[in-house]
């Protein structure tokens, strides 16, 4: 499909920009925790961002073998590699280039995601999406996006995005929540290219420049490996990207947003719920083998 973007009032400006920390997860998986625990209040209703990219072998290769979750949505985008799912409600799933994971913990689920490969690339995303108090304990829900169920359009203003999840452009992503209204794009810009991507105001948004040149946001310039936070601004209709005619390559960026659900966070480890007494009962449940029953 290829449209023309449609023209913004005012967009939202950078209010800040963040850089991530290098970590390892798993069994010793290397990786960029971009959205950290401190943040989650600020972009409520995201929880975490993790950026993930090596040739190395080494800094991947031990996966992320069974661990819990309760209380929230995970989202797994998948850039290059290969990696296998398996869950304690019996799913079994294949993450490759371009596709992508939702899976919602819900009351609880114990899952493994481990490579399908000894050598190459792998690289991609991860985003924790919270639940409502009243969702947190719904039954826990998995699906696959293969990569050619994620919508994609190409703009005539040289823009490329893949609608992971929301709707943008008369266009609905692959998934639609509810409460949360998540909207994940996976945009590239090419030299002169630009977008204008409608937001609600009262949502809460970032972006997170990965993999090419830098581009501007508003009318900030970001460089790659760098998330900006977007500012609440009532007169604001959305965020502009664009990307100047010289530029020496694409632009890559990750746009996030979503209602704020303006509620307590408690999180231990893979378990985020309201209060310490829920976080408590989570533990419980887990050491006793009931997390996922």
């Amino acid at each position: 499909m290829n449209t023309s973007t449609a023209s913004l009032t005012r967009s939202r400006r950078v209010e800040r920009l963040v850089r991530g920390q290098p970590t390892s997860d798993g069994d010793g998986v290397r990786l960029t925790r971009v959205l950290t625990q401190p943040l989650q209040q600020r972009l409520d209703p995201f929880l975490m961002l993790d950026a993930f990219g090596s040739d190395a072998a080494s800094d991947y290769i031990g996966g992320f073998p069974d661990h819990p979750h309760r209380g929230f949505e995970t989202v797994t985008i998948m850039k290059a590699g290969r990696m296998r799912h398996r869950d304690s409600v019996g799913n079994v799933g294949l993450l490759e280039p371009g596709s992508v994971q939702w899976m919602t913990a819900g009351r609880g689920i114990i899952h493994s995601e481990m490579p399908e490969q000894e050598q190459g690339r792998m690289a991609g995303f991860q985003l924790w999406v919270n639940l409502a108090a009243q969702d947190k304990m719904q039954p826990p829900a998995y699906r696959d996006i293969a990569p050619a169920d994620v919508p994609q359009l190409q703009t005539a203003d040289g823009a490329a995005l893949r609608v992971i999840a929301g709707q943008t452009h008369g266009l609905a992503g692959a998934v639609t929540r509810p409460t949360t209204e998540p909207l994940v794009l996976d945009i590239a810009l090419r030299p002169g290219g630009r977008l204008e991507v409608p937001l609600p105001a009262g949502h809460n948004a970032f972006a997170y420049v990965y993999g090419g040149v830098p581009l501007a946001i508003g009318d900030q310039s970001v460089a790659s490996e760098h998330m900006a936070i977007l500012a609440n601004d009532a007169t604001a209709d959305g965020v502009l990207f664009a990307l100047p005619a010289d530029a020496a390559g694409e632009a890559h960026v990750l746009l996030v947003a979503g209602a704020p659900l303006r509620q307590p966070i408690a999180q231990y480890g893979p378990f985020v719920m309201n209060t310490v007494q829920e976080l408590q009962q989570a533990v419980s449940d887990y050491q006793r083998g009931a997390l996922a029953g």
